[in-house]
């Protein structure tokens, strides 16, 4: 049963990039949120998944990387939407705050696929950024919002699918060594399990504490 505390939203628009990868605009109709925050996003027979926001939050409209999986049961029904389509939306929820909440304190934001969503949303809120960010993806038609990125400060794309001249050939893992490790820099980590789990256990090993270590795991369905 759809959770009666939601609010009614309207297709924008749905961007394409490659087969299953693609990017869902909605108006936003006053929901406030925090970069970091997730809402669930629900289906016309009440399915539902939480994603997270990847717009600013002084920006009109909402917008949602997302992974269309064959088997899922709320991605596929999100990218045949068509523009003024409804959409249900939860209020925000979460705890993952890139670059919030540490003062002064320098950071680094890794991303892999859709987990690129909540880095975005800070890039698109707020001045200060990341001293480096590292973004591994499929292919690069993958890579949403890396100009943005590449623009505003050191960012290093990782595509580990495809051959690739002007990026790094291979996983996000192969860049950590090209990391600054200290003990004042906040590392912000969003993406598979898998990916998030051993960059972790590599920082670590490296010396770094659990509270400068920040992580978020996305699930698609």
């Amino acid at each position: 049963m759809i959770n009666l505390n939601y609010s009614r939203h309207s297709v924008i628009q749905v961007s394409i990039f490659s087969d299953d990868l693609f990017e869902l605009s909605v108006e936003r109709n006053g929901l406030e949120f925090l970069p970091g925050d997730c809402v669930a996003l629900y289906t016309d027979e009440a399915k539902s998944r939480p994603y997270s926001i990847a717009s600013g939050t002084n920006e009109e409209d909402l917008r949602f990387v997302i992974r269309s999986m064959k088997d899922g049961e709320v991605s596929p029904w999100l990218m045949n939407r068509k523009p003024g389509d409804e959409i249900r939306i939860s209020p925000p929820f979460g705890w993952f705050r890139p670059g919030q909440d540490i003062g002064d304190a320098p950071f680094v934001f890794m991303a892999t696929g859709t987990g690129v969503a909540p880095f975005l949303s800070y890039l698109n809120t707020f001045e200060k950024v990341p001293t480096k960010v590292l973004y591994g993806v499929r292919t690069r038609n993958d890579a949403i919002g890396f100009d943005r990125f590449n623009r505003r400060g050191s960012s290093i794309l990782a595509v580990s699918r495809e051959p690739s001249k002007d990026h790094f050939q291979g996983r996000i893992t192969g860049l950590l060594d090209s990391l600054s490790l200290d003990g004042t820099t906040h590392y912000y980590c969003c993406g598979l399990e898998s990916m998030v789990n051993e960059v972790s256990a590599w920082l670590q090993g490296k010396g770094i504490g659990l509270p400068q270590i920040h992580r978020e795991v996305f699930f698609h369905g």
